[in-house]
């Protein structure tokens, strides 16, 4: 994916950290005309609603980046990816091994792009050492940008730390 399949107005994704899907659209509605392209992650999906909420955007013209991290086996992923491609969502994201970003890059049709995590911003090297990665936090970044792109992913979400490389 190259920054021109993206238009200088929609690379403005506004993150919908809200609690609930009521807080979503009023945001949105104050928002209004000034952002087109909509962040929805866990805590909405988990509030209830999710679905009727992306479709309220997708009504308003609105793009939407379901942020969901999946992680799990790849077959479930890949069901997942499956069931979404055709909510009209433009961007969703997967967290995982090489089979997992695989099975979602083989399952997201031709309009869903497979986003792949590479590290979670959260993770210090003391969590790095505790799951095992003996190597620092921008090697590793490196490694599953590059694995993730492999397997199939139309691009990567990372630290702006890493951006540079």
């Amino acid at each position: 994916m190259s920054q021109q399949s993206i238009t200088t107005r929609d690379r403005l994704i506004f993150a919908m950290d809200v609690p609930d899907c009521d807080r979503a659209r009023e945001l949105a509605e104050e928002l209004g005309d000034a952002v087109t392209f909509y962040k929805i992650g866990l805590e909405l999906m988990m509030s209830g609603g999710y679905f009727e909420l992306l479709d309220w955007f997708l009504a308003k013209d609105k793009k939407v980046f379901c942020d969901l991290k999946f992680f799990d086996i790849p077959a479930t992923v890949g069901s997942a990816v499956r069931a979404l491609k055709d909510r009209g969502a433009t961007f969703v994201t997967v967290h995982g091994n090489q089979s997992i970003m695989q099975a979602a890059a083989e399952n997201k049709g031709d309009s869903l792009k497979v986003l792949g995590v590479t590290v979670l911003t959260s993770l210090d090297r003391g969590d790095l050492d505790d799951l095992g990665f003996d190597c620092d936090v921008e090697a590793l970044v490196l490694s599953r940008a590059r694995r993730a792109l492999e397997a199939g992913c139309d691009g990567v979400i990372s630290s702006g730390l890493e951006v540079p490389r």
